[in-house]
């Protein structure tokens, strides 16, 4: 649950990193860091602990910076020690990077270093990057001085040796570090390309397993570089300043302004502007959406923290998600109307047979309840696959099947990536087994919605805190709609039978405020009660046992 955030611009980068990182405190953390760049300087402060103990070590510090990149750090790799915490450096104290992720071949690449005489300073996986950036750049500036040499000899030789027979000396490739072959073309191309684009975007290459990374160099004291695969990041745009964040709500107090980068981009930040390339170092045009977010959503209003807020904004979410997907114009006498309005095409529903559910923890446990429901009240066969371990062991094709990828944040790398594959064994199939993809999701803008645009909006809002409060209970609602529009469609359940659910979902959010407004001392009575607690169990039947699940989840 590490968090990003970086800052180029014409401010003092110092406190916008902090306030950027306190935004992102919600997603839990044992150390934090941040580096920044000053007059070809790289300063880097760390601390183990909150926030606060990396404040009190810039105490007294007046660093004029315009650049820098932050990172609250959830221990996987290395103890949560100081020397663990984020940002990493490389040796010389040049380059620095923050990760969000695993980088699944840094045992080797760590070897390999090694054997280059690479010391380690921590037991993480993110330190092989720094280093890797920086051996990289070392080759790429020894191939620009080659470069000059050859380009100033021949312009001093009449009829002497051409340029294109030197590109061409090593069968069209030049080795980078690692024996990565990279083709001369992007390494000669011209004196105009970025030395320190070219090694990160290199590095990104080398590397295997789902991360995003934000980089900055001394050498390069205007750029902050950033990659992303699979993991989120986001960028933000101001006036003459550029933010980017591994959360978008931590942009939001700075820009309504965003781009999300897509799985294998990377991006240069300056003070100019911002270019974003491929993983092959192809140019995109990518164009920024403006969000409607207030600020004041990010904030805790007056609640103890945003888990308590979040908790009391479900009525209100729960009602405005009923108006939206239910059509209260339908009454059983008047079947010509449809009960639910999702937006779905009619032949993504048609003639079923099966359903499958991909989705990671609280959407795991969503995904159960929907299977009762699907089963129950829509009649068609369903299962629930854990995101993760479907993409090891996937069950046969099946036809005419609909798969739902469920995911809050529609960033979830495990629930993202079984949908990928999904799609991929099913191309070139028969009709009957091509893929049927449906997503439920609280963030349209995501990468799920770019995976299909057949998306059921959860229409939660921002969720802040890390336990799936409001958002599990609009996932619940979303299945409940489905199951309802897919029982009129094949007309499994009585009208009457039909109308008397959709009066009941009606009565829910008075029936939550109730709850919320009546019971909280009560509740409050019971955790004290509880307090010393060392073991609890939950017990459910039917469609309380995944409710049971999520309760233990939550404890």
């Amino acid at each position: 649950m590490c968090g990003i955030f970086g800052y180029v611009g014409t401010q003092a980068a110092t406190e916008i990193l902090l306030a950027g990182l306190e935004k992102l405190e919600y997603r839990g953390y044992d150390s934090a860091g941040i580096a920044t760049v000053s007059s070809g300087n790289l300063e880097c402060v760390r601390a183990k602990g909150r926030l606060r103990q990396l404040r009190a070590k810039l105490v007294g510090t007046n660093n004029p910076a315009q650049i820098g990149i932050g990172h609250t750090r959830w221990a996987t790799h290395g103890k949560p020690e100081e020397h663990n915490a984020h940002p990493h450096t490389d040796q010389a104290m040049q380059i620095a990077v923050v990760q969000n992720g695993i980088i699944e071949n840094y045992r080797e690449l760590k070897e390999q270093l090694q054997h280059r005489g690479i010391c380690f300073r921590s037991d993480t996986d993110t330190e092989v990057i720094p280093h890797l950036i920086a051996q990289l750049l070392q080759d790429q500036l020894s191939v620009k001085k080659s470069e000059e040499k050859i380009l100033s000899m021949s312009g001093a030789w009449s009829g002497g040796m051409e340029f294109n027979q030197v590109k061409s000396s090593n069968n069209g490739y030049a080795t980078s570090l690692l024996e990565v072959p990279e083709p001369v073309d992007r390494i000669f191309s011209s004196s105009s390309v970025n030395p320190f684009l070219e090694a990160v975007r290199q590095a990104v290459n080398i590397l295997k397993g789902s991360f995003a990374i934000a980089v900055v160099c001394a050498d390069y004291p205007n750029e902050v570089i950033i990659a992303r695969q699979q993991a989120p990041l986001a960028i933000g745009f101001g006036q003459g300043e550029y933010f980017c964040a591994s959360d978008i709500p931590a942009l939001v107090p700075h820009t309504q302004v965003v781009l999300s980068l897509e799985n294998g981009e990377l991006a240069r930040l300056t003070p100019l502007g911002v270019e974003v390339y491929n993983f092959a170092g192809v140019p995109l045009n990518k164009y920024p959406r403006t969000l409607s977010w207030n600020p004041v959503l990010i904030e805790k209003q007056g609640f103890k923290h945003f888990m308590l807020k979040e908790i009391h904004e479900q009525p209100r979410l729960v009602r405005a998600s009923l108006d939206t997907y239910l059509n209260h114009d339908w009454y059983p006498t008047n079947s010509s109307e449809m009960p639910i309005k999702l937006g779905l095409p009619a032949g993504l529903l048609e003639d079923l047979e099966q359903i499958q559910i991909v989705a990671c923890g609280s959407s795991w446990h969503a995904g159960l309840v929907g299977k009762y429901l699907l089963e129950q009240i829509a009649g068609i066969p369903t299962m629930v696959q854990y995101a993760s371990e479907f993409r090891y062991a996937p069950p046969p094709l099946t036809a005419n099947t609909l798969t739902i990828g469920v995911t809050q944040s529609g960033e979830t790398a495990d629930t993202l990536a079984a949908l990928a594959m999904e799609q991929q064994r099913r191309s070139n199939q028969q009709s009957k087994f091509q893929l049927r993809l449906l997503g439920i999701t609280n963030r349209t803008e995501s990468s799920l919605a770019a995976l299909t645009e057949n998306i059921i909006d959860i229409h939660a809002g921002i969720e802040i805190g890390v336990a799936a409060t409001k958002t599990y209970t609009a996932q619940l609602l979303a299945f409940y709609c489905l199951a309802l529009d897919l029982s009129y469609r094949r007309q499994v359940l009585p009208l009457m039978r039909l109308e008397t659910i959709l009066n009941g979902l009606q009565q829910l959010p008075a029936l939550m405020e109730s709850v919320l407004e009546v019971q909280e001392d009560s509740i409050q009575k019971i955790a004290d009660q509880f307090t010393d607690t060392q073991d609890v169990i939950f017990i459910g039947r039917g469609i309380n046992f995944p409710v049971a699940l999520e309760g233990a989840l939550k404890l």
